[in-house]
């Protein structure tokens, strides 16, 4: 009896035109020259292919546990303050950032001072002391010191993913490098400027604004003896030019107020601009908290200072002349190049620690185009070859399984150009791998079928017999496969990632291949047979 075909080849026939649209687009043309251009638009060469940069940075995340030791610090001595309360904190050793004390605290005070830190950082810190010599002792805990640290490589990831994309790289690899080390790998196809990266990336300035108390000054001596003679603990002596003019000489003191009214991030938007007078400035949108917060304090210090802080150095100082919500500019003698950097660390935030670089280099084209060369020479070859043997050895049927491989393959490519995929040489690997794959499925198939054939029965029913036995064991090592892609994805870097994407693909389409248009052509074949005559297998 004649199947009914045409449902199925139409399906087969709608799937592979979708994906050679996936492979090419719509080329320009159909020389070769337009058709490779419109390959390489949708998938995209990796850094072993494209060649780049690679760096690998280590993260100092001690310095983002000293940065919150010394906000809490400064939390504490605000709260004292505010509820009129005796003692004063501090670190009591630099080199261990995670213990503050409280000292001076009078016996009569001594228990609305436990109970005020007791209610505030219980959850991050050990509370310990608050005898007779009135000191309190924090230590934070082991569990808070780990999740800083993995807070702190997160959020230099997304920093450094941010900075990356204002550099216009396509597919960048940025991820955890390593088990438990704080280390960042970074990967950057197509970019040759490696010292233009390596400055922008491990760049930590933030960008904070201070109340000015005083200044300038001539020297710090100058600022304290302005101050009565010491600098209480909520405010700090800060130097520099007092503009951004780039190399000047000009060296001044100011005291400003600890905590920062705003800071980097903060900072919602900033893009380079030009003000009224010809000046290259930096216009900002902060966030909707920091406008408020930003509002508050200017209309409550209008005609009052504020210093602009780079890097914990004085880059501007301005008078407030109105207040201001949520949107400003940054005016000064900027270069080109000054403007540039400045709005896109605004725009990207400030690192949360240094970056220490533990490797650093380039992958030259050449390096990439032998091996494009030879990974796609490998793939041509191991496809020919298993063309050849499944024709010789399967004789008739053996086209059968060419047609279907043939198909794996555009089905494949159309996956990862619809995906717009990054195509390693892990990836190829991946591609000849999946070939064979999609032949020993069909070598399962087949033998079934000789099995059954032997057993004297018909062509069809050998055909029906063999793809419903082979189908179990199929889909069984396809899964195991597929599980085993996943963990390498989860886990593995980079190219392993591209080799686990680019398997799962081939194997997804090899289930398609294998079961479905193998049967239809087989089917197909069989509806032009004569009744009692045998597939050629």
């Amino acid at each position: 009896m004649k199947k009914d075909l045409k449902k199925k080849i139409a399906l087969i026939v709608a799937v592979l035109v979708i994906f050679i649209y996936g492979i090419f687009g719509i080329p320009s043309g159909l020389s070769g020259d337009a058709l490779k251009e419109a390959l390489t638009k949708r998938i995209h060469l990796g850094l072993d292919l494209q060649g780049g940069a690679h760096l690998i940075y280590q993260v100092v995340v001690s310095e983002a546990v000293n940065d919150e030791t010394n906000n809490v610090v400064a939390e504490i001595r605000q709260n004292l303050k505010n509820a009129n309360l005796s003692g004063q904190a501090l670190k009591p050793d630099p080199k261990t950032p995670q213990v503050i004390q409280v000292t001076g605290v009078t016996p009569a005070q001594a228990s609305s001072v436990r109970s005020m830190l007791d209610d505030k950082y219980s959850n991050q810190y050990d509370l310990t002391g608050g005898g007779a010599d009135g000191t309190f002792t924090l230590t934070m805990k082991p569990v808070y010191v780990r999740t800083i640290e993995q807070r702190t490589v997160q959020q230099a990831i997304e920093t450094v993913g941010d900075r990356v994309n204002s550099l216009g790289v396509s597919e960048p690899t940025i991820q955890q490098y390593g088990l438990g080390d704080n280390q960042i790998l970074v990967e950057l196809p197509g970019i040759s400027d490696l010292d233009r990266v390596k400055s922008l990336l491990s760049e930590t300035a933030r960008l904070e604004i201070h109340a000015v108390v005083g200044g300038p000054y001539n020297s710090q001596q100058d600022a304290m003896q302005a101050q009565g003679g010491s600098i209480p603990p909520e405010e700090m002596i800060v130097t520099g030019s007092g503009n951004l003019v780039s190399g000047s000489e000009s060296e001044s003191y100011y005291v400003v107020q600890r905590l920062a009214v705003v800071s980097g991030t903060d900072f919602r938007s900033a893009d380079p601009g030009v003000d009224q007078n010809g000046r290259r400035d930096v216009r900002f949108t902060l966030t909707n908290e920091a406008g408020d917060k930003f509002y508050d304090y200017t209309s409550k210090n209008v005609g009052r200072a504020m210093a602009v802080l780079m890097g914990g150095r004085v880059r501007e100082v301005a008078n407030i002349q109105s207040a201001i919500r949520d949107s400003g500019e940054i005016v000064g003698s900027f270069t080109p190049d000054e403007v540039m950097i400045l709005s896109k660390l605004l725009r990207t935030g400030a690192l949360p620690a240094s970056l220490v670089p533990l490797e650093d280099r380039t992958v030259g084209a050449s390096l990439g185009a032998d091996s494009i060369r030879e990974g796609v020479t490998a793939a041509i070859v191991g496809v020919l070859v298993v063309m050849i043997f499944m024709l010789i050895y399967y004789r008739g049927s053996g086209i059968n399984a060419d047609l279907a491989l043939i198909l794996n393959l555009v089905i494949l490519l159309g996956f990862m150009g619809f995906a717009s995929a990054t195509l390693t040489l892990p990836g190829i690997a991946g591609v000849i791998l999946t070939i064979g794959m999609g032949v020993d499925s069909n070598v399962l198939i087949f033998e079934r079928i000789r099995e059954e054939i032997r057993a004297g029965k018909s062509a069809s029913a050998a055909v029906d017999q063999g793809f419903a036995h082979a189908w179990i064991t199929i889909v069984d090592t396809h899964v195991t496969t597929i599980v085993s892609a996943a963990i390498l994805f989860i886990f593995g870097t980079g190219p392993v990632k591209g080799f686990a994407v680019t398997l799962t693909f081939g194997l997804l389409a090899n289930l398609f291949t294998a079961v479905f248009v193998s049967r239809v052509i087989f089917d197909a074949h069989l509806n032009k047979m004569r009744t009692g005559q045998m597939v050629s297998i």
